[in-house]
Parts: structure tokens; sequence; C-alpha cells
């Protein structure tokens, strides 16, 4: 059964699911169609009364090569210091989407990535994990 994978998934990593728990309240609470701008600060204030720690509006290096770029990539929120967050509000998320948000992982050399859509009657989310390829 999934719900088995599930708890496994939360076992193995809770960090990313105590961060899900506050994007489903958010989401309760406000419901669709506002703006990114409102879930992000209600996010923030949903992590600092469940003791996530987070950054907003963090700016990180992006490498090429073996050179950084000098142009940084501003994540909605990094939770615990390694995770990414994208919030969106959209009426789907896409592969697109996806694949963005992967590519941020890959360019900042963090290991995982929330993808939250508020734009939705239910919130849709993504847990985006980083494979490791060997060269």
């Amino acid at each position: 059964m999934t719900t088995d994978k599930t708890k496994e998934d939360e076992r193995s990593d809770p960090q990313t699911y105590r961060i899900i728990g506050a994007a489903i309240e958010v989401h309760r609470v406000l419901g669709n169609g506002f703006l990114e701008a409102v879930y992000q600060e209600a996010l923030a204030t949903e992590f600092a009364d469940r003791k996530i720690p987070y950054i907003r509006e963090c700016g990180l290096s992006i490498g090429y090569k073996d050179r950084t770029l000098q142009c940084q990539y501003r994540a909605d929120f990094i939770a615990y210091e390694n995770i990414i967050i994208e919030v969106k509000a959209l009426d789907r998320i896409t592969t697109h989407d996806d694949a963005q948000v992967l590519n941020y992982l890959k360019a900042t050399g963090l290991e995982r990535a929330l993808l939250l859509n508020f734009g939705q009657t239910r919130l849709q989310y993504r847990r985006l994990i980083r494979s490791h390829s060997h060269h």
C-alpha cells in the first residue's frame, strides 16, 4: 500500500514532511486564489510557529563548470539550511516547473527541494531529490 511508503518516506526525510504539513495548513486556512506573495508570507508565519528554520528570498550561487556565476538564483525559501522551497500559485505545475527546480538543485549543489503549488483546490506538492550522476 502507498500509505506504508509515505510513512517510510516520512521517517527517512521528516524535514520535508514538516514543511509539507505547514504548507497544507496554509492552504487549509487561505484556500486558493491569492498571489504567491500571500502564500509566502503565510508560510513564513507557519514556519515560525512550527519552529522550522528558514531563510526567505535567499540568494544562492550558481556553479558553471569550475566557476561561480555572478548572477544568483533567489530561492523563495531555504529551510533547514539545505532544502529549496519554491512557492507557486498556478492552475497546475508542469514538467517545466519541475525541471527548473531540479536545475536549481544541480546548480547549487543542494540535494532536496519542494515545489508547492497553492493555486488549486488542494495543495499540490512535489518532492524533488537530486540524483547523483557519476562522471
